[in-house]
């Protein structure tokens, strides 16, 4: 079973940089854009603070990391 999730978005190049970042590290991970897929957006807002900003990185259902390197992309709320 997958305990990482990166919640992140299409546009936004930190969630791209995660994403190469754990790939490179042969983590397996389930991926979730925030701004397609409602019930994941949902599940960022109750794991997270507003204002709410990707990538998010949640392991076992706690967050882990928020941003990618100090650098974060908004979400609307």
């Amino acid at each position: 079973m997958v305990s990482l999730e990166l919640y992140g978005t299409a546009r936004c190049p930190y969630t791209l940089e995660m994403r190469e970042w754990l790939e490179w590290k042969g983590k397996a991970f389930h991926e979730y854009d925030v701004e397609r897929d409602p019930e994941a957006r949902q599940r960022l807002q109750q794991l997270a603070k507003p204002p709410f900003a990707v990538p998010v990185l949640v392991e076992n259902g706690q967050i882990i990391e928020v941003g990618w390197r100090g650098r974060t992309c908004p979400v609307e709320s």
